[in-house]
């Protein structure tokens, strides 16, 4: 009996080692031909909070920076006139752009972000990145990195 059982759990394991060997040749067979590739930069969600009276002018400049996908949600600070003050701010209503970015282009933002809040009357803002782990979906991923060579399969 126990030989019975070695001899199928041999075949099953035979049969997945074949289908993942077929699995390895069609993924080579794919890069070497140069189609369904996918960029593999990283993606970024970019969260800025802005006064809402520069909000456009900040979403149309991360929006030079090849980003597919922003949102703007009106914010209000909790900080109290005292503290709006010592911080330099005149006004608590704000806006929170989340943006999704490429991690190449992320230092070029900050760095002009940080340069526009220092030279911009009012503008002052924050800015901050958290690292995206998953997307669901070669196409998705695509279009949020902008990446054109994005081909769905043909089955």
């Amino acid at each position: 009996m126990t030989n019975n059982r070695q001899d199928r759990v041999a075949k099953i394991e035979a049969k997945y080692k074949k289908r993942a060997q077929a699995v390895k040749e069609k993924i080579n067979k794919t890069k070497s031909s140069g189609k369904h590739t996918v960029d593999t930069n990283r993606l970024e969600l970019m969260i800025t909070i802005v006064g809402r009276n520069k909000a456009e002018f900040y979403l149309d400049l991360i929006q030079s920076f090849e980003v597919n996908l922003q949102v703007m949600v009106m914010a209000h600070g909790t900080a109290d006139a005292t503290m709006r003050s010592l911080l330099g701010l005149t006004d608590s209503d704000k806006t929170v752009i989340f943006s999704i970015v490429q991690e190449n282009m992320v230092p070029n933002i900050m760095g002009l972000l940080d340069n526009k809040f220092k030279t911009i009357k009012n503008g002052k803002g924050v800015a901050f990145t958290v690292p995206m782990s998953s997307v669901i979906g070669a196409l998705i991923f695509g279009f949020l990195s902008n990446n054109t060579k994005t081909v769905k399969e043909e089955k």
